[in-house]
């Protein structure tokens, strides 16, 4: 019998990523990275001159349909393996990344009667700009006594689902009515290669205010937030949630066609990245935190029991895995972080010495940071560039740096920034172990550990722990494949739970950064200090950041 192989593509912010995978090792055969033509949009909408609100952040979903067609065409050319013997297909997104999409599932934006209003246009995770509507969502959700907001840490965040509907909604009510149903990107794309509309549980339990006992929140509270979204569940969302590991459908024969796949190929029900990192990374059960390092930064964790933990994204059962709890929390800006600070930061003579030398500019401030001690420069950061997911959940924050002289370097400040991460990383671990749910082991995965050793050992040092790496640099990708493989089953060659096929299929590296504890000693001075920074700016409903951004706001206006 020929070998058998699926096929995952990781959805991110900037561009698709797709590898082809042995179904029975997890031996990646080859990939292909498909960059966005429109990539974010947060300026202007695509060939015109509509220029775009602060904190928007769009995309366009055609580039999802041309990434399908030119990652898999790829990744069969490369490795030369018949078609056929391709039995699954699994997909992950960023999340919240919501669209509009009319009766047929054609998104709003694609129609030319919408096409110039950004309210049609796919809103990706971090559209900020429905902060106003998730702070009144909040507001009456407390008033109310509503239990749900326990469940996502006592806040839900402007990403999610239900602030950016209300949003359409006060700012484009034309585009409410408009829409038959708000739809997930990730559910999006998967109706596309089936025709099979699927509301997957992972993103309605965490990002639309789902559980699997309760179900939505009720209608009296959608009135209570505008008469208008009484029925919004009933009539532009979805009842029929569908758990992860679950097959779709098959391939239709218009994909099949596109992709040059067989449309015998299975198509698993649409996922997180983040979420399908975790048995990409070996983990199928409790106390190890994975976390999924690249442009933010998602913290999962698995448990046996429901803990309500303050500043959490979520918490839901089988979110991840089945049979248990799925934790999880974030920081919205990490890798984005250092790439501001390398474009707008960094003086020409850095610039000019990496050319000369040859190396990618992030790898010498890595080099020069390095011979750093821990608390030599001084300096102390917060990593709120792009506001705090966790635990504050709050995109009206901003970055602060404290200590800068006039003999501060850049390099300097690099680690300043990278220390302000991993600070924000042991204020998430400390907050889930303060409600009982223990952190016993790190695991990392994603592009930041593929690309900065130093980084990865402030994270060990700082936290006072080890951390393993994933195999895969491409974890979100093999983590689809493997649901992938699970929705072929294992009476097509592939397996019927994700646990079997992440025992066959998910590796970890031999390398493993462990903490020194020297260092350790001064971070968590460090540590102290930031915490007092964390509250002090971070607590106050009147604070600095707020009202700059508020001076800022009205200026613009």
């Amino acid at each position: 019998m020929s070998p058998k192989y699926s096929i995952g593509i990781d959805y991110g912010t900037e561009s698709a990523r797709a590898v082809l995978v042995d179904v029975s090792n997890g031996k990646e055969i080859s990939s292909s990275v498909f960059k966005y033509p429109d990539g974010v949009i947060d300026e202007y909408l695509p060939g015109m001159k509509i220029k775009l609100p602060p904190d928007f952040a769009l995309q366009n979903p055609a580039d999802y349909i041309t990434a399908a067609k030119e990652t898999i065409r790829s990744v069969i050319r490369e490795s030369g393996v018949n078609p056929t013997d391709v039995i699954g297909l699994g997909t992950d997104f960023t999340a919240c990344t919501m669209m509009p999409i009319d009766r047929e599932g054609t998104p709003l934006c694609l129609k030319p009667e919408f096409r110039d209003n950004p309210h049609a246009w796919v809103k990706l995770w971090k559209h900020h700009a429905a902060q106003p509507e998730a702070d009144k969502l909040n507001n009456i959700a407390r008033k109310r006594g509503e239990k749900f907001l326990q469940r996502y840490g006592g806040k839900i965040s402007s990403e999610w689902l239900i602030p950016k509907i209300m949003q359409i909604l006060d700012e484009a009510p034309e585009i409410y009515d408009a829409a038959d149903k708000f739809i997930e990107a990730a559910d999006w794309i998967v109706f596309k290669m089936t025709g099979c509309l699927s509301r997957n549980s992972c993103t309605a339990g965490y990002k639309a205010i789902w559980d699997k006992d309760e179900g939505y929140p009720s209608k009296d509270f959608f009135r209570a937030l505008d008469p208008r979204l009484e029925t919004v569940v009933q009539e532009k969302l979805s009842l029929d949630i569908v758990p992860l590991g679950n097959k779709a459908g098959n391939l239709t024969k218009e994909f099949a066609d596109l992709t040059g796949l067989s449309n015998n190929t299975a198509v698993s029900i649409g996922n997180v990245d983040a979420h399908v990192s975790v048995p990409a990374a070996t983990v199928t059960d409790e106390g190890k935190m994975v976390m999924i390092m690249g442009t933010s930064i998602c913290h999962m964790i698995l448990g046996r029991e429901k803990k309500m933990v303050e500043g959490m994204c979520g918490v839901v059962e089988d979110g991840i895995l089945p049979g248990y709890f799925g934790f999880e929390a974030g920081q919205s800006g990490v890798g984005d972080i250092f790439a501001w600070f390398v474009e707008n930061a960094v003086p020409e003579e850095y610039q000019i010495k990496a050319r000369e030398e040859k190396v990618d500019i992030h790898a010498l401030l890595e080099r020069e940071a390095a011979d750093l001690k821990p608390g030599e420069s001084g300096l102390l950061a917060l990593d709120w560039l792009n506001g705090n997911r966790s635990i504050l959940v709050d995109v009206d924050l901003t970055g602060l740096i404290v200590g800068l002289t006039l003999n501060s370097k850049p390099h300097e400040i690099y680690r300043a920034l990278i220390e302000a991460t991993a600070f924000g990383t042991n204020m998430i671990i400390g907050s889930f172990e303060e409600k009982g749910v223990k952190v016993k082991e790190l695991y990392a995965c994603g592009g930041l550990p593929e690309k900065n050793t130093l980084l990865m050992q402030i994270y060990s040092n700082v936290t006072g722990r080890e951390i393993k790496l994933a195999a895969s640099p491409q974890a979100p990708a093999l983590g689809s494949a493997m649901f992938g493989a699970v929705a072929a089953g294992k009476a097509n060659g592939g397996y019927d739970s994700i646990v079997d096929a992440a025992r066959a299929m998910a590796r970890i590296k031999e390398k493993v950064y462990k903490p020194n504890k020297e260092a350790n000693s001064v971070y968590m001075k460090l540590f102290e200090l930031y915490k007092i920074l964390h509250d002090y700016f971070g607590r106050d409903p009147n604070s600095v950041m707020k009202r700059l951004k508020k001076i800022k706001l009205d200026v613009i206006k």
